[in-house]
C-alpha cells in the first residue's frame, strides 16, 4: 500500500520508465521513455519549478508575503501555477497566443494571471522569447515579485540530478545515451551531469528545431514545436554539456506524436517527438546492445487544440 501524502507537491517525481515496444530501431536495441506526463500537471517542469520556489523561499528571496512572477511558453506556468496555488503565492504569468490554448485555461484556473504578449503567426520566434523576457521583467521590478527567471535560474538543475538519479536506479545503471530537447537547457545538463557521475561513458545528446538550429550555429528562425528552442543560444547552455546536437523538424515531431499515440498508447507533445526521433538515431549509432533514455516531457492533453 502507498503511502498517504501530505499534498500534491509530494507526487512530483518518481515516474515511471517505460520501454517501447513498436518503435525502436532496426537493431533490436533499447529505447526507454521516462513518463513525466505522470507528474501533476502532466509536465517534466513541475520538478523545476518546485526547485525554483523551495529554493528562494530556503534563502530568503520569496517571503510569506512575496509574490512570483515569470516568462513561460505554458508548461513552467502551469507548474508554478500549481506550486504558487498550494503554498498561497500570488503569480503574475506573461505568456503568448504562440501556446496551447489547453496550458494558458489551466494556469487562470490554478489561479494564475494571465498577461498575454502576441505573437507572429502562432510561431515561436526570438522576438518573441525576448518580448515576454521583458515584459516579466518590467512586472517584477514594479510590484517587488520574486521572478524564477528560468533561463537564468540554475536552481532548477538540482532537480534534474534526482530525475537521473531515478533513470539510473531504474536501469539498474544500464544506461548508453541520454537524449533531451532543449527549452532552458536544464533538464539536458541537469540530467547529463548526474549520469556522468556514474558513468562518463554515457553520451548525451540535445535536440533543438531545424527551422532555428541556433545551437549548432545556424540562423534563428519561426517553429512550432512548444517549450524549446527559444531562438537564442540559452543562458544555462554550456558547450560540452552535450556530446552532439540534433535537428528535428515541427512536421517530423508532429508525425511522430501520431505514432507514439498509434503504436505505443501514448499521448506527448512535440519536443516528445522531438526526442524519441533523435533516440532513434542515437540506439543505431550506438549498435544493438545500447540503452537509450530519453523523455516523455509532457502529455498530448495540453494540446488538443492544436
Amino acid at each position: 500500500m502507498k503511502e498517504l501524502q501530505r499534498n500534491i507537491l509530494h507526487c512530483i517525481g518518481h515516474t515511471s520508465l517505460l520501454a517501447l515496444r513498436n518503435i525502436g530501431p532496426e537493431n533490436g536495441s533499447r529505447i526507454l521513455l521516462k513518463l513525466e506526463n505522470e507528474n501533476p500537471t502532466g509536465s517534466m517542469k513541475d520538478r523545476m519549478a518546485l526547485a525554483m520556489i523551495e529554493t528562494a523561499e530556503a534563502d530568503g528571496r520569496l517571503t510569506a508575503d512575496g509574490s512570483v512572477v515569470e516568462y513561460t511558453g505554458g508548461s513552467t506556468g502551469v507548474s508554478l501555477s500549481l506550486i504558487c496555488a498550494v503554498k498561497g503565492y500570488p503569480l503574475h504569468i506573461v505568456t503568448s497566443d504562440a501556446f496551447a490554448r489547453e496550458k494558458l485555461e489551466h494556469m487562470k484556473i490554478l489561479g494564475a494571471r494571465l498577461q498575454i504578449v502576441r505573437s507572429e503567426s502562432g510561431h515561436m520566434t526570438e522576438k518573441l522569447t525576448r518580448d515576454m523576457i521583458e515584459a516579466a521583467r518590467i512586472i517584477a521590478a514594479k510590484t517587488g515579485s520574486f521572478w524564477t527567471d528560468q533561463l537564468n535560474n540554475k536552481d532548477q538543475i538540482a532537480a534534474y540530478h534526482k530525475m537521473a538519479e531515478e533513470i539510473w536506479i531504474q536501469t539498474d545503471g544500464r544506461v548508453d545515451g541520454f537524449v533531451q530537447s532543449v527549452g532552458t537547457a536544464a533538464s539536458l545538463r541537469g540530467t547529463g551531469e548526474a549520469l556522468r557521475r556514474h558513468n562518463e561513458q554515457v553520451r548525451i545528446v540535445a535536440v533543438e528545431p531545424s527551422e532555428s538550429p541556433v545551437l549548432s550555429g545556424g540562423q534563428t528562425g519561426a517553429h512550432k514545436i512548444d517549450g524549446v528552442g527559444a531562438g537564442f543560444v540559452v543562458p544555462l547552455w554550456q558547450e560540452g554539456v552535450a556530446d552532439q546536437i540534433e535537428q528535428v523538424s515541427t512536421e517530423e515531431a508532429m508525425a511522430m506524436v501520431i505514432r507514439l499515440a498509434r503504436e505505443e498508447g501514448l499521448f506527448a507533445g512535440t519536443s516528445t517527438g522531438g526526442n524519441v526521433i533523435v533516440a532513434l538515431r542515437l540506439a543505431e549509432q550506438l549498435g544493438p546492445d545500447a540503452t537509450i533514455v530519453t523523455v516523455m516531457c509532457d502529455t498530448g492533453m495540453k494540446y488538443l487544440s492544436k
